[in-house]
């Protein structure tokens, strides 16, 4: 017992002793203090991060002409669907051909990456499949069924100022006077370069034009917010979104237009061009711009579409540009360049 009472005065006795407090708050307070450190770089490597990402955005900037370039692909090969679907393809079956050259292609994919999805990428996937292909292809077809090239790339010219439009719901973003003047540019510079006074207007085409160059600005701006699951390839995820569109169109063009009685040579070639390089190959390169590339600098990408159909309309048919046409090109493409520029600012940013 005395040894406690003793123990007890040992500690009691000290408390009115002051000199043991500041040790004590001295080593409270260095701990503060080394917390403090381990903390203080926090703030600091946040700046210090920001500007290394902002270091990074200078070389993406250059690196953002190569994506440029590569999503650009795939609008250029869609300038020659129209020449391929009159050319090459069975008349008068827009379901048929949106579902041979969605299915193949995504299966192939699939087959490719090894990979399905999970979580609620299975609804994402559907959606943005049934937008980019099970109800984007068939309109597509139908247009290029019933409208010349011409007018139907005039109307898919629209697509810069629809995602501008969805940009402001679905991603925040308010779209500047230059990308509306850039898209109202490429507009007037696509009706000059592809618009002639024979171009005949078939109305149902036009509203399936309008209504598919409205289903893929959407998917534009739904890919650019949902971005890609993590550890998944972009050849995955084209290859679900085609799988998931095929699986819709199959079953109806079977049902409401049925299979040719034979296939020729040239029908083969024609699905099997639209199929690997003008949608397996092209979709990927595209959704790769999407995901590197702001969402209107991605839209003004598509005027290659119209741009290539006339060069090629020169290289393998012969044509000449009249005067008109080339101020169209020229808008056209000042009109690309003026959306690309824009869109470095909210790059840095992000």
């Amino acid at each position: 017992m005395s040894d406690t009472r003793i123990k007890s005065t040992s500690i009691t006795t000290p408390r009115p002793m002051r000199p043991m407090r500041p040790k004590q708050a001295s080593t409270v307070e260095q701990s503060m203090e080394q917390s403090a450190e381990k903390n203080s770089p926090a703030p600091t490597a946040q700046p210090s991060a920001r500007p290394a990402a902002r270091p990074t955005a200078r070389p993406s900037a250059k690196a953002a002409a190569g994506f440029a370039a590569l999503a650009a692909i795939g609008p250029a090969t869609w300038g020659t669907t129209y020449v391929t679907t009159t050319e090459l393809l069975p008349p008068d079956r827009p379901l048929l051909a949106a579902a041979l050259r969605a299915l193949p292609a995504g299966l192939i994919l699939l087959a490719l990456t090894r990979r399905l999805p999970s979580g609620d990428w299975w609804w994402k996937a559907a959606v943005l499949g049934i937008l980019n292909f099970g109800a984007f292809f068939p309109l597509l077809f139908f247009g290029a069924y019933h409208l010349p090239g011409g007018v139907a790339s005039t109307i898919s010219a629209v697509m810069p100022l629809l995602v501008a439009g969805f940009g402001i719901g679905v991603l925040k973003v308010r779209p500047t006077r230059r990308t509306l003047l850039a898209g109202l540019v490429g507009v007037a510079g696509v009706a000059l370069l592809v618009l002639r006074g024979s171009a005949t207007v078939n109305l149902a085409g036009i509203v399936a034009m309008l209504t598919a160059t409205t289903l893929m600005a959407l998917a534009v701006v739904l890919s650019k917010r949902w971005g890609r699951p993590e550890g998944t390839s972009l050849l995955a995820l084209t290859g679900w979104q085609l799988t998931a569109g095929g699986l819709i169109l199959a079953p109806i063009a079977l049902t409401a237009e049925g299979l040719p009685g034979h296939f020729t040579g040239a029908n083969i070639a024609g699905y099997t061009y639209l199929g690997i390089i003008g949608t397996a190959l092209a979709y990927a390169l595209w959704f790769r711009g999407i995901e590197r590339l702001p969402a209107s600098s991605v839209s003004f990408l598509g005027l290659a579409n119209p741009v290539v159909a006339t060069l090629a309309g020169l290289v393998i048919l012969g044509q000449t540009l009249t005067v008109w046409q080339v101020a169209g090109l020229v808008l056209v493409l000042g009109s690309v360049a003026l959306g690309q520029s824009r869109s470095k600012a909210p790059r840095a940013r992000a």
